[in-house]
């Protein structure tokens, strides 16, 4: 049992969001823990870099774990290759503890993540219409 609330709201949080809603939870936590690293590698915290770095990781890995590549085609493919690069890139960012390349991958979950947003506004709309 859950002793802290805000951990109880957040589970039932992640319990009730719909598919798109947690997609968009995934890169939001990738994206917290990117600006997280980069701002351990302003400090000079190495241990905060590679934490960060490695959370964002672990969330990217999950994005790419759950992709059904044999129902999504080229579409889930392409996913798959995009995600492993950014995986890769930070794995490389954090042995050279490289701002440059953790901002590449920022740049790439904040896209993803509008891109995402968009996706669900445009399914949205398709389920509400009445033609």
């Amino acid at each position: 049992m859950l002793n802290n609330p805000y951990q109880a709201y957040q589970k039932t949080q992640i319990e009730t969001a719909s598919q798109g809603k947690l997609i968009l939870m995934l890169f939001d936590g990738a994206i917290k823990f990117c600006k997280t690293a980069l701002q351990g590698l302003e400090e000079k915290d190495y241990e905060k870099v590679n934490t960060n770095i490695t959370k964002a990781q672990a969330i990217i890995n999950e994005l790419m774990i759950t992709l059904d590549r044999e129902s999504g085609g080229e579409i889930a493919q392409n996913l798959y290759l995009l995600y492993d690069y950014m995986f890769r890139r930070l794995i490389t960012a954090n042995i050279k503890k490289s701002s440059e390349m953790i901002n590449e991958v920022l740049n790439m979950l904040v896209d993803f993540r509008q891109t995402w947003e968009e996706v669900i506004k445009l399914a949205r709309k398709e389920n509400y219409r009445t033609d």
